[in-house]
């Protein structure tokens, strides 16, 4: 990488754009806050979601198989992450959920990506992971029906989770 004449650092440059460099240092400052209440409102969400009678996966919840590796290893402080999963048995019962809580309530978007201040979803099968054949999905716990649900911040936790309630009843 170092090797000034044909390495990486010549091709790409040892900088990045200074647009981007300001824009990073301008959000690096609250990330602790911001990265808080993402795994905050997805440890509430979680367990309503589990009250509301649905299956959950997330490892803030005490009976995930890996609840208590993931509490020893956790920050107490940022709690156990932003990125929680649903799984709604078909893929056409997941992107009916997602569909009504994209344009029915606006609770999030549907995305690949999932780092953004929005809550951002997708249908893990059919998306990300549909390149694997249906034997190495389910070694990989990937139900046709899987939704991962990276929790936003955007609007108030009890906005958004009346918006949730409401696509979710109307299923």
């Amino acid at each position: 990488m170092m090797d000034l004449r044909g390495g990486s650092l010549m091709l790409l440059g040892p900088t990045m754009n200074a647009k981007v460099a300001f824009e990073l240092s301008e959000r690096i400052p609250h990330l602790g806050l911001r990265m808080k209440e993402h795994s905050r409102r997805a440890q509430v969400y979680a367990e309503r979601m589990r009250e509301l009678g649905m299956k959950v996966i997330y490892p803030g919840l005490t009976d995930h198989p890996q609840h208590k590796v993931a509490t020893e290893m956790v920050n107490r402080e940022y709690g156990y992450g932003g990125l929680l999963s649903i799984d709604m048995e078909t893929e056409e019962r997941a992107n009916k959920l997602m569909t009504y809580l994209q344009n029915a309530t606006q609770f999030g978007l549907m995305a690949v990506s999932l780092g953004y201040y929005e809550t951002l979803m997708s249908c893990s099968g059919s998306s990300t992971s549909s390149e694997l054949d249906p034997s190495q999905k389910a070694a990989a716990g990937i139900s046709p029906g899987l939704i991962r649900m990276s929790v936003g911040y955007a609007g108030t936790l009890e906005q958004k989770w009346t918006q949730f309630e409401k696509a979710f009843i109307r299923m």
